[in-house]
């Protein structure tokens, strides 16, 4: 069978009835109105035949083959690991999680909330800081959130006095400054670099940046600092690596304000630059300025301990232009995971982890020194520079490569080595053998265990004890691991259960096929910075996806850089930036957005030092050609561009997008495009031939990269031929265009590991396969709008009475007629088995729905008898059959606890409360926790494991962590 079949949720004949609902004879009929004919693609999309399950497995792992599995003590942040199988299979590739949505509707998402409150108490415990986020995209870009974050929450002295300098130490990670540098550079953010230990601070400084240990690996005493730092109201921050701190002395226990990181390895493989999960940890005082998400413990409406996001209207989306961060995307899953390796292996099993790593580089530094080569680190953890000269390094490097070792090699001839949780006994006589051959000394092989480690670490050794509650001692078996895995996974509403129609997010089929490789070690195990000959099979996929995401989007270059949708907004605006420099139009700031438009597109310009200004919409929700004609020539002069969404949030392809283009483009400004909605373009129009100059795509909504409970994400961008000098670079590797940005994220390729589930989906539809699955999204989304539009109205549609892959429900009158809002719809849902759509956005009281293509006619049919049901309900309530505060939409969701209590509340039965529809009474998933306290949770704001007394007895208030907002 063709993968397509697989992928698409409907056959023949369910697309046959479905388009007879619509009014349509054929799928083209449909896409005829639906797309202005001014912009159809008039050729079919040049790329392979697409391939069988079977087939692509077999290419895939040929591809891998190509690439040379060395072993890589490079270091740098990117470190061997090892992922305990029960992890591997109950999460990296359980669609259970990795097929969640972001936990906006915490009922629904209890298992995740509670893995990633485990996650945040793992780096909040660690790094010795009251509180952590539930993850950020990377290290490089987290340490620039740390910058932005300490930026903004300067003094009103210092912002009167417009003190604007932040100082970098030397030995901070090169892929780290060059990111800081691409961050500092449009918001005035003046950067200097020195020695930390030379620097002559002053009242000019705002903050700071130093590595723990350093670069070199070095662990420094930065308490002198810290403390002259503070004495001149200058906040410090760290980038600390998370297994050091097992054994180290906690960034927070000498003074660090902020303390930011990669939890990679803790048991995430390097994949060639990611997905890993960045950690974020700081001072409570600083909680209104954290950048992504925090997960609290609140209470549900029976008083029951329940998870939530925190904070919730700090997400960037909302803030729009206010936004101090455009964080959107994290990486849950791999937080999930790496908070998960600290479950299983508890507070001992780390300690036995780092000691031992710690262990083997003393050993392996002392059998060096008797050779006559010595560490320039004196303190360290698990890494040695080497001082070697040139001619040795060079007699070394031959050897290693002979070997099949990687090391770091340094431009004065030094070596780096960075020792890890793969590294033994084998491998340490490895490394003293080769050296021995290079210096002409002998070589006797030796065994680790008679070696009386005498740690170098001192007064710098942790004491202090971490990961005292209950959940991080409690599995170490197997089997209760698997279990504990399992439940928190049930209390998850997921795409295993039912389909998540959320407008704009493209909840479709993440397929195994496409999967599958990711685990493979010739990808998972790739160091980013291995040499280029060793990742000819990588370079080959990565290439080819570039090929083919151009071909989609009809432009001419890419950068796979930007590891989520946000930061593709950022890098595309930041290109736009350099080319109007480049053209000594430095003074084109000016950003067009619709009023529309993705909050993040908003926050994306501030962070890029451009000023927005908002155009508005029609009545039909179309951008208004009258504002945007008169903002154009009002900003002619400074006009960098407009930022436009297509077919828009509102669900609509505006004939007139052409226009407004030129439009644009006559007064200067060039045309960045938002990919949230390429799901609707892909084979039937594209961003070159509606003149857009850049655009990213979010390929985990278009191109089938799993949302994992809220990230991982990719969002690499396309631009015209005239962008193409502009793309990103990366300090280690040569990358990115003649005139390049620096780099945008911390890998060259971002989380490459997870480009090759694109780069399957496209080898797997092939050309037809994909414009099918296109039409496919538009149909559904149009079959939806004629079931539901005589019982909701439909908030806009094209201007032949259609809409594109998504569509608006206007639920606004319904809080005057039932004293019913979008959210009791929401949480009825619940109860009904499915994922609420996306609410609120861009319409307050409104629902955006879209179903995707992979869901098939039976899952929609389904999806409508639920809405059609709640609708009654609404009815019921309208006609006062039932009562307004007393009714299933106010109470829900319904637990399964007080469905079987012996007391019952409600004015309604049982069966209406939890079996409303026939469907539900042989599938029904059972919401964990009735509603929660939203209000409760930000007042007493608790974010990491509460202590187990906590639980003891649900009548008192929750132990408080933090002091009350």
């Amino acid at each position: 069978m063709k993968f397509t079949e697989r992928h698409l949720g409907s056959g023949e004949e369910s697309i046959k009835e479905m388009l007879k609902v619509c009014g349509e004879s054929d799928m083209e009929s449909l896409i005829e109105k639906t797309i202005p004919p001014s912009i159809r693609m008039q050729n079919e999309l040049a790329l392979p035949k697409a391939l069988t399950e079977k087939q692509y497995l077999d290419h895939i792992k040929e591809v891998g083959a190509r690439n040379r599995l060395f072993r890589s003590l490079i270091g740098m942040g990117y470190y061997g690991t090892v992922m305990p199988p029960v992890i591997q299979r109950n999460i990296l590739e359980n669609p259970g999680w990795y097929t969640a949505y972001t936990p906006y509707q915490a009922e629904i998402a209890q298992g995740r909330l509670e893995a990633l409150l485990n996650f945040q108490t793992v780096v909040s415990d660690l790094t010795g800081m009251e509180l952590s986020n539930a993850s950020l995209l990377d290290e490089g870009t987290a340490a620039a959130e740390a910058m932005l974050m300490l930026f903004n929450a300067r003094s009103r002295t210092q912002q009167k006095n417009n003190v604007d300098q932040f100082f970098v130490d030397e030995n901070v990670f090169p892929q780290t400054k060059a990111i800081l540098k691409t961050r500092a550079l449009p918001l005035g953010i003046n950067i200097v670099f020195g020695d930390y230990q030379k620097v002559e601070l002053s009242s000019d400084f705002f903050g700071t940046l130093i590595q723990y240990p350093d670069s070199l690996g070095e662990v420094n005493d930065y308490s002198t600092f810290c403390d002259k730092a503070h004495e001149l109201d200058i906040h410090v921050g760290v980038a600390a690596d998370l297994m050091s701190l097992v054994v180290l002395q906690s960034p927070g226990s000498w003074g660090a304000d902020v303390v930011v990181g990669n939890t990679q390895r803790f048991g995430v493989p390097m994949g060639y630059g990611g997905p890993h999960a960045a950690f974020f940890a700081t001072k409570e005082k600083f909680k209104r300025n954290v950048p992504g998400r925090i997960i609290g413990v609140s209470k549900d409406k029976s008083g029951n301990t329940a998870y939530r996001m925190a904070l919730q209207t700090r997400e960037q989306h909302i803030r729009r232009d206010k936004a101090t961060s455009n964080i959107c995307t994290a990486q849950a899953l791999l937080a999930i995971m790496a908070g998960m390796y600290a479950v299983y292996h508890g507070p001992e099993g780390l300690k036995y982890i780092a000691n031992n790593i710690h262990k083997q580089a003393c050993y392996l530094a002392n059998k060096l020194d008797e050779l006559g080569i010595r560490n320039s680190n004196k303190v360290f953890f698990d890494t040695l520079c080497l001082e070697l000269d040139q001619e040795q390094q060079k007699k070394i490097k031959t050897i290693a490569l002979e070997q099949g070792i990687n090391f770091r090699y340094f431009d004065d001839g030094k070596i780096g080595i960075s020792l890890d949780e793969q590294t033994n006994e084998d491998e340490l006589n490895k490394l003293v053998e080769m050296f021995a051959l290079v210096g002409e000394k002998e070589f006797k092989p030796f065994i680790l265990n008679g070696f009386d480690n005498s740690s170098v670490l001192g007064e710098f050794k942790r004491v202090d004890s971490f990961l005292q509650n209950d959940v991080f001692n409690s599995y170490r078996s197997e089997t209760e691991m698997m279990r504990y895995l399992k439940r928190l996974e049930n209390k998850d509403l997921s795409l295993c259960h039912s389909m998540i129609p959320l407008g704009s997010c493209t909840m479709k089929l993440n397929a195994a096929a496409q999967l599958i490789p990711i685990s493979w070690p010739e990808f998972a195990d790739m160091h980013p910075f291995s040499p280029s000959d060793q990742c000819e099979g990588y370079h080959h996929m990565l290439n080819t996806l570039c090929d083919y995401l151009k071909e989609i989007t009809g432009l001419a270059g890419v950068s796979l850089q930007p590891n989520s949708g946000a930061q593709g907004e950022y890098a595309g605006l930041m290109v736009i930036r350099a080319f109007h420099e480049s053209r000594n139009e430095q003074h084109r700031n000016i950003v067009l957005i619709p009023s529309s438009a993705h909050g993040t597109n908003p926050a994306s310009a501030v962070m890029a030092g451009m000023k927005v200004v908002v155009v508005a919409c029609d009545k039909h929700g179309n951008i208004s050609m009258e504002d945007l004609e008169s903002k154009t020539i009002e900003h002619s002069a400074n006009l960098a561009g407009m930022m436009i969404t297509y077919p828009s949030t509102h669900g609509v392809f505006e004939d007139k997008v052409l226009e407004m283009i030129e439009l644009v483009h006559n007064h200067g400004g060039q045309i960045y495009m938002d990919g949230a909605n390429m799901n609707a373009q892909v084979g039937l129009t594209s961003p070159g031939i509606i003149n857009a100059d850049v655009c990213h795509l979010n390929l985990h909504k278009t191109f089938a990269i799993p949302h994992g409970g809220g990230g991982p994400g990719m969002g690499p961008i396309c631009v015209a031929e005239h962008l193409v000098p502009f793309l990103p670079s990366n300090p280690v590797v040569e990358i990115g265009g003649e005139e390049a940005i620096p780099a945008i994220s911390a890998a060259p390729w971002g989380s490459a590991l997870i480009l090759q589930i694109s780069y399957a989906y496209i080898r797997l539809l092939g050309s037809k396969g994909l414009r099918k699955a296109t039409e496919l999204a538009i149909l559904n989304a149009n079959y939806l709008y004629h079931q539901l539009k005589d019982h909701y109205d439909v908030l806009y549609k094209g201007i032949k009475g259609t809409v594109a892959h998504e569509m608006i429900l206007d639920c606004r009158g319904f809080k005057q007629s039932a004293a019913v809002d979008v959210e009791d719809i929401a949480k009825r849902l619940m109860d009904y088995g499915f994922h609420a759509p996306t609410m609120s956005w861009p319409v307050p009281g409104t629902i955006m729905i879209e179903p995707t293509e992979s869901e098939s006619k039976q899952e929609l049919d389904r999806f409508v008898s639920a809405m059609i049901q709640i609708r009654k309900e609404i009815e019921d309530v309208e006609t006062a059959k039932l009562d307004k505060l007393d009714n299933p939409l106010k109470n829900a969701p319904h637990t399964q606890t007080e469905s079987v209590s012996s007391e019952w509340a409600y004015a309604y039965s049982r069966e209406v409360a939890v079996f409303p529809l026939p469907y539900l009474e042989t599938n029904k998933f059972w919401p964990s926790v009735k509603r929660v306290d939203n209000a409760y949770g930000d007042r007493n704001l608790v974010c990491t494991c509460p202590d187990v007394s906590t639980y003891a007895d649900d009548s008192q208030d929750l132990e408080v962590s933090n002091s009350e907002i």
